[in-house]
């Protein structure tokens, strides 16, 4: 009887650990699915804008609800930044950056505008708390990071790369930057911008 019940008992743990090992499996083959098209995805387009093509269009909403669109910044330069996520350590290092250097970068012409896939209450609460005097867009179904090629689609989940494009005051990319130093971007842009004006090609 004793020797009925260990086996009975050991069946069932022996089920119950196949069980969870299968459920493991599924786990990681999903996980793999999802990497592979993810990153299928992201090695068939190029990675990013050419120099001097025309930046593509956009029309979102800011976190007070206003439209923004990118005629609005015809005859200015336009930093154009994209970030992944509102409130996180990076995202708010290099927006306070450029909250700190916003008087210089308009004085050389600039307007700074930040764009993610977060939502306009999102941005809301980011740009109490930090004091951010320059506009974050809700790209929330990431059609407009998609187009600056700023987009990392993982099927279930879309978040915006760190990339920021400088576009001229006619429109054109001019400056593509996609290996940002956070505490060190704004300053490189205000660089490139005195460089330009400088030199204007």
């Amino acid at each position: 009887m004793h020797q009925l019940v260990l086996f009975t008992s050991f069946i069932f743990y022996y089920r119950k650990a196949i069980t969870l090992m299968t459920l493991k499996l599924l786990f990681y083959v999903v996980v793999l699915i999802i990497a592979v098209i993810g990153y299928r995805s992201y090695s068939t387009v190029p990675k990013t804008l050419q120099l001097g093509q025309n930046a593509p269009p956009f029309l979102l909403i800011d976190a007070n609800g206003k439209t923004h669109q990118l005629t609005d910044y015809e005859g200015k330069y336009l930093i154009l930044y994209f970030y992944p996520k509102d409130d996180t350590p990076g995202c708010t290092e290099e927006a306070c950056q450029f909250r700190d250097d916003f008087v210089q970068l308009e004085k050389l012409g600039a307007k700074v505008v930040g764009v993610s896939v977060d939502s306009s209450e999102s941005h809301a609460n980011f740009a109490k708390k930090y004091h951010l005097p320059f506009p974050l867009l809700a790209d929330t179904d990431g059609k407009v990071a998609e187009s600056y090629y700023a987009l990392s689609n993982f099927v279930v989940l879309k978040i915006a790369k760190r990339y920021t494009f400088l576009i001229n005051p006619t429109g054109k990319v001019v400056k593509v930057y996609t290996s940002v130093n956070t505490s060190k971007h704004s300053q490189q842009i205000i660089n490139d911008l005195k460089a330009m004006q400088i030199s204007p090609s």
